[in-house]
């Protein structure tokens, strides 16, 4: 679902926020949808509502940022008349520019109408007569996205609406998801956009759910700009652990090995972490991925917390990204041998089992590290700046025999005789 989002989007830019993301509670998490298209929550309707039609095959859509709605005067607004008539004169004009309006986008053909603003009551009717479906008060960022999917673009005005400016679908419909209704728009010729509908139990679930799908979301993308990839799992941290604790025993031989076999045991934090987050016993799991990569050779060697029945490819393996480049024959095992690894937590290459990551992204983080470890250990002395006392009036000293007034004061009032 994450490879087909980032794939629907325009190559060239490939950008992320027009990935919309909706929450709906209820349901298991096996029930989102990717909607190839829009999809947006119903928004506020009047009556009438009930009475357009939900289901269009390839309708022209009109995108507003036009309100269809009378409103009272502003506060404190001010009308002199001298007649009745004359009061009646201004109602009618008021009616009659909202005629005028509703008149116009009817007469554009469309059959969808979109605004950003109120559609009124008035306005909701009248559609629902003329077998129109509208929505008003649609999100700013919902609307640019059914723009950028239909080729729609936004009007500011009723009254030179051309054919030009109207967008299209292959199939708008009004479903229920759960104890929400949205508006669908699929099968759109120009889509660059889509939308990921997360469904689960608990508000505080699915807003996990959002939040790694983000970084899912993130990786693939960057997967797809840079086609370096490596194997996930902490199987490239491992190797380069090797690697190093293998140069620094044979290069290096004075205190700076101790540096060196520092900087390499720091790597392992990552498959440790990993190990941790999933209820693997660490220590276990990492004797065995340094017995894999310094002497069985397995360079891909990584932790593996999916089912051993799991096949290659699947969704329980990681990110699924066969979609984007291919079948994983394109890629040659290392394993040096069919020793079992099942219920260890080690798979011996994960990359043939499509557990992917950008090598960017590990390049960069490395390089963050690095640098703000050598940051901290540039200082050589901190200075702590204790806090000012505050501001206070210079202090002045007490008369004499102040203090002896003040004692024999306190003594009065309470039997003890005066002297």
């Amino acid at each position: 679902m994450v490879v087909d989002a980032v794939l629907s989007l325009d190559q060239e830019d490939l950008n992320e926020k027009l990935i919309g993301i909706k929450r709906v509670t209820g349901g298991a998490l096996q029930d989102s949808k990717f909607i190839d298209g829009v999809a947006f929550k119903k928004t506020f309707s009047y009556a009438g509502f009930e009475q357009q039609p939900k289901r269009f095959t390839s309708p022209k859509i009109v995108c507003l940022n036009v309100e269809l709605e009378l409103k009272s005067e502003k506060d404190n607004a001010e009308v002199r008349v001298e007649a009745v008539s004359e009061y009646q004169a201004i109602v009618d004009a008021e009616w009659q520019i909202i005629f005028n309006k509703m008149e116009a986008l009817s007469a554009t053909g469309a059959q969808v109408v979109l605004s950003k603003l109120p559609i009124g009551d008035l306005a909701t009717q009248y559609f629902a007569d003329r077998n129109i479906f509208c929505a008003g008060r649609v999100a700013s960022a919902d609307l640019d996205r059914v723009c950028s999917a239909t080729g729609a673009s936004i009007q500011s005005t009723c009254s030179d609406i051309q054919p030009t400016h109207l967008g299209t679908c292959g199939l708008f419909e009004e479903v229920q998801i759960g104890s929400e209704r949205y508006n669908l728009f699929s099968s759109c010729p120009e889509a660059k956009t889509c939308t990921l509908i997360l469904r689960g139990g608990a508000e505080q679930f699915i807003a996990e759910v959002e939040r790694s799908l983000h970084d899912a979301i993130m990786v693939v993308r960057r997967s797809v700009k840079n086609k370096s990839i490596v194997a996930g799992g902490g199987a490239c941290e491992m190797e380069v652990s090797a690697y190093l604790h293998q140069f620094a025993d044979r290069n290096v031989p004075y205190k700076q090995q101790a540096i060196i076999k520092a900087f390499a045991k720091a790597l392992e934090i990552i498959p440790r972490q990993l190990c941790d987050n999933a209820g693997l016993d660490a220590t276990d799991v990492l004797n065995r991925l340094r017995v894999e990569h310094r002497q069985n050779g397995h360079i891909w060697a990584g932790v593996d917390f999916s089912s051993d029945t799991a096949e290659p490819g699947s969704l329980a393996n990681g990110i699924n990204a066969s979609n984007a480049y291919g079948s994983s024959s394109t890629f040659s095992s290392t394993s040096k041998g069919t020793a079992s690894f099942a219920g260890t937590g080690v798979h011996p290459d994960l990359l043939a089992k499509h557990v992917w990551e950008p090598s960017l992204v590990k390049i960069n983080a490395v390089q963050a590290a690095t640098e703000a470890a050598c940051l901290i250990l540039s200082v050589d002395e901190t200075i702590k700046n204790e806090q000012s006392a505050d501001p206070q009036a210079p202090q002045r000293g007490l008369p004499p025999g102040a203090a002896q007034r003040a004692i024999r004061g306190m003594g009065r009032g309470r039997g003890m005789p005066r002297r």
